[in-house]
């Protein structure tokens, strides 16, 4: 059901492979046979049911677990062979549950996203310093640079991880469950800056969320996944046969609400 990749895109495009991977935790199997491209530029979403595997395969494509079966490339290697991590940036779920009194600023945080280009012990250079600014203003918290993180609300503190995978200036980002707990205005200006950092930036963006309405009226491309794929290419194509596959999705007739903001 892949579709193929559109004239413009080519393998030297091709950032990411995914070759028939299964996984299971335990005796119970979570993906099976997944096989899935991500190309430069896309803006792809990942959607499913709770406990249908979007996470998994989110570490799975990150190295973070092994498959039982199959490979992960990036950008052709490998992912065993794979060195340049300098090149992903990552947003985990509930990246903003941490310790609301950790004493550190929205900047510090930041920072940490150079780790990966100048090494734990590595010190800040002027130009580590401007990429930091440039990241936090990108994002809209430039003002709030010396708050401390545990300060700001739900939406703020995203954004601030966001800028720290941004500061390791990656050529593609991954983005699990980002919206969880976050309003209905900080979400829309959320997804404002993903469209942003994928059409200004030509950054390769990778979301997972369980909000099939507004993803699907964000990304270009679209993975609906429960345990297997049942669609993995343009958004176009999952539209004109919305009701079909979700309902093959959830396994029972699937009617979208959209709720206007």
């Amino acid at each position: 059901m892949q579709a193929p990749p559109p004239l413009w895109q080519s393998d030297k495009d091709l950032l990411v492979e995914a070759r028939n991977l299964s996984f299971r935790y335990g005796h119970q199997e979570t993906l099976s046979d997944i096989q899935l491209n991500i190309y430069r530029g896309d803006f792809l979403g990942i959607i499913g049911p709770n406990g249908s595997g979007k996470s998994t395969l989110l570490r799975l494509l990150l190295g973070l677990l092994t498959p039982e079966q199959g490979q992960v490339l990036l950008w052709g290697e490998p992912l065993a062979q794979f060195r340049q991590w300098s090149r992903i940036g990552y947003v985990p779920q509930k990246a903003t549950a941490f310790n609301a009194a950790f004493p550190a600023t929205v900047r510090e945080v930041v920072a940490a996203g150079r780790l990966g280009r100048k090494g734990l012990f590595g010190r800040l250079n002027n130009a580590d310093r401007a990429v930091i600014d440039q990241s936090l203003a990108t994002v809209g918290m430039d003002t709030f640079a010396d708050r401390l993180i545990g300060h700001l609300s739900g939406g703020q503190q995203q954004r601030v991880f966001i800028a720290q995978a941004l500061a390791g200036e990656p050529e593609i980002l991954f983005l699990d469950e980002p919206t969880v707990g976050v309003d209905a205005e900080q979400e829309e200006q959320f997804y404002s800056l993903l469209e942003r950092l994928n059409s200004k930036s030509a950054m390769t963006i990778v979301i997972v969320s369980h909000d099939i309405g507004a993803v699907t009226e964000r990304v270009n491309k679209l993975v609906c996944l429960n345990r297997r794929l049942f669609f993995h290419g343009e958004v176009s194509g999952f539209k004109a046969r919305q009701s079909e596959i979700l309902s093959l999705l959830y396994g029972h007739p699937v009617q979208m609400i959209r709720h206007g903001h």
